[in-house]
């Protein structure tokens, strides 16, 4: 895990902001023994986690598209190539909404607003880094001689809302 305990605290903060607007229908589904704290999220969401990201097209279409996303620092990054529909969306309308839910026991959705970076750039190594931690195992240097040549564009989700869903047994 990255998160300091000054961003686990944000992310807790987040999560019980995020609770308290929440409609009624909601809150009755994810009862406080079904959430999960910052620090058990990031614990659960260690490694490459796939999301459906969410865009809005300009004649206001919704658009929506699996990435490989990680959650890094409290917040969840993914890449997407420069001219990607996604990327272009983004670049013009930030709002932006993602969900990882790998199952019926587990579910995490964030809406924010997407903040675009070079992954290449040494500013910000943690999502290159995760990439390459992920890929380079199964994928051997290739992967790293893709990344070097593709150039992503990367996103982190800077999150206004954030909510977490966990049946007792996911594990």
């Amino acid at each position: 895990m990255l998160e300091t305990p000054e961003e686990l605290a944000r992310l807790d903060a987040l999560l019980d902001e995020s609770m308290a607007a929440a409609g009624d229908h909601l809150r009755a589904i994810v009862t406080p023994e079904r959430r999960l704290t910052a620090a058990e999220l990031c614990e659960r969401l260690q490694g490459m986690r796939l999301l459906v990201v969410a865009s809005v097209a300009a004649d206001g279409r919704p658009f929506t598209a699996p990435v490989d996303g990680y959650l890094l620092h409290g917040a969840f990054e993914f890449s997407s190539g420069r001219r990607s529909v996604k990327m272009r969306h983004l670049a013009t309308r930030p709002a932006v909404s993602a969900t990882h839910l790998p199952g019926d026991e587990l579910c995490v959705t964030v809406h924010g607003r997407a903040v675009r970076f070079d992954v290449l750039d040494p500013a910000h190594p943690d999502l290159r880094q995760a990439m390459l931690d992920y890929y380079l195992p199964t994928q051997g240097p290739a992967f790293g001689e893709w990344l070097e040549q593709e150039n992503p564009i990367g996103v982190r989700i800077e999150p206004a809302r954030m909510f977490t869903f966990a049946l007792a047994s996911a594990g």
